[in-house]
């Protein structure tokens, strides 16, 4: 779905749009009716703070920086994504896309890779702030309506790979281990077995238990933080009956969670090689694909969602709020953000009906983080993973895989070689050569007078069911 008006729009009449932040998105909110919206808005943007604190977290370590990197994240781009964005819905933060493409940059640049921490940080701003100008230039331009081109069976087997990349990297967390998992595939499997002797059967339980209370508790009601809860509990049982039997917390691997957000992080560059360049470019094409494809997918499920019969969301704009985010949030010691598909469906379910909802999920989610600070030092390493685990188990849907498979053996083999290609070479290999792999089929079948009928990414998700999207991260 996409807002006819934009496509036809010139560079100049899309930018005094974009730049005008009270405009359509907010249709529902009007005089008769401005204090029960306000009131739903406000609701809902309480249990989704309640829920991204725990998650934010566990993306920013999975991530490679520091916890509360997430929680800020998360609360500023959702902030800059409301005000500038193309949805009306739509929840911006941390997501599991992002976690190969900002993990690799940060072993590369970071002290993995012979730097530091800061050194990791700035060079991932920069990137960040390249892949923010393109956004903006590309939604300037028109170009959102592109991304619909990117065919279901790579969007679907990228989600599969990146799944299995998230389990893998907090399978180490989940076993007790004290250190964190580095590297791909194989490095990752040869961790485990290094360390296997770290193994505690106690930090797999609270692993097991956060993963079971969080799954349980979403079956009951989507209107309980379920991630909070969880955490909560798994929290105060490793602090009674399992202390002292080598749980590993949060403090123990990063110290101090402080409460003095928005830290101004500038960009820094290496000294400029071939191969910074090239990695430069390589990390800022993958930051461009992973937002301009799931913000897309995440509004066009948002408009279904709401059964939203008005204004639809302008991808361009999307594209424009997309920029801004990857620019303005890693400048406050974040990292890229962009839509959130589970926060968003839980945002709708909630009662959400205009971009008032993510301001007050920012504003919420910082209160509560600002007197939590320290607390949140104590929760076991053992539960992020499991909240990570239940996330990748989340994203595999076999409702989508069936789908794929009836499209014909061509796009079964399309997925199952990028579900293997991200998580065995690295996001953007595993993506662009499922891409090429697509063009040069398109460019056969045509040569040969085939027609195929390929739905695009936002088609797959009309056709999937509501329910299933709030279960997924």
């Amino acid at each position: 779905m996409s807002n006819p008006a934009s496509v036809a729009a010139t560079p100049l009449t899309r930018i005094r749009s974009f730049l005008t932040l009270v405009d359509d998105r907010y249709e529902d909110l009007d005089r008769k009716t401005w204090k029960t919206t306000v009131y739903r808005d406000f609701s809902a943007g309480l249990i989704v703070a309640m829920t991204a604190i725990p998650m934010a977290m566990g993306f920013a370590m999975a991530n490679g920086l520091r916890p509360e990197q997430g929680i800020i994240a998360g609360a500023l781009a959702c902030i800059v994504g409301r005000a500038f964005g193309g949805s009306k819905y739509q929840v911006y933060g941390p997501t599991a896309a992002f976690i190969p493409v900002i993990a690799g940059m940060m072993e590369r640049y970071g002290v993995d890779g012979g730097g530091t921490f800061e050194q990791g940080h700035g060079f991932l701003v920069a990137v960040s702030i390249l892949a923010g100008v393109v956004l903006m230039l590309s939604g300037l331009f028109g170009l959102g309506r592109y991304v619909k081109l990117v065919p279901n069976s790579i969007v679907v087997g990228f989600t599969v790979g990146i799944a299995v990349a998230i389990a893998l990297t907090n399978l180490g967390d989940a076993f007790g281990f004290q250190a964190p998992l580095h590297g791909g595939l194989v490095s990752k499997l040869k961790g485990i077995w290094t360390h296997i002797g770290e193994f505690n059967g106690w930090a797999l339980f609270l692993a097991l238990l956060t993963f079971a209370i969080t799954k349980g508790l979403l079956r009951v009601s989507i209107f309980i933080p379920a991630p909070l809860v969880a955490l909560g509990a798994c929290m105060l049982l490793a602090a009674t009956a399992l202390a002292g039997k080598g749980i590993v917390v949060v403090g123990d691997r990063y110290g101090s969670i402080p409460n003095n957000f928005f830290v101004f992080t500038p960009p820094s560059l290496p000294p400029l090689t071939a191969g910074v360049l090239a990695d430069a470019l390589y990390f800022t094409v993958a930051i461009v694909f992973v937002s301009g494809v799931e913000s897309l997918l995440c509004s066009s499920m948002a408009d279904r969602l709401a059964n939203n019969k008005r204004t639809p969301f302008n991808p361009d704009r999307e594209f424009w709020g997309q920029g801004l985010v990857q620019i303005v949030t890693p400048l406050f010691n974040g990292f890229p953000c962009t839509g959130a598909l589970a926060r968003t469906a839980t945002s709708i379910k909630a009662g959400a009906m205009t971009p008032l909802a993510g301001y007050f999920k920012a504003i919420l989610k910082l209160g509560m983080a600002y007197f939590l600070a320290h607390p949140l030092e104590k929760v076991p390493l053992a539960c992020i993973a499991g909240i990570l685990l239940w996330v990748s188990s989340n994203m595999i849907k076999t409702k989508e895989i069936r789908e794929i498979v009836d499209e014909g053996p061509f796009h079964t083999a399309l997925m199952v070689y990028t579900a293997v290609m991200v998580p065995l070479t690295d996001f953007l290999t595993g993506v662009l050569s499922a891409l090429i792999i697509f063009a040069l089929w398109r460019v056969i079948g045509r040569s040969r007078g085939k027609h195929h009928g390929e739905v695009g990414a936002p088609q797959m998700l009309a056709k999937a069911e509501p329910e299933a999207q709030v279960r997924q991260a």
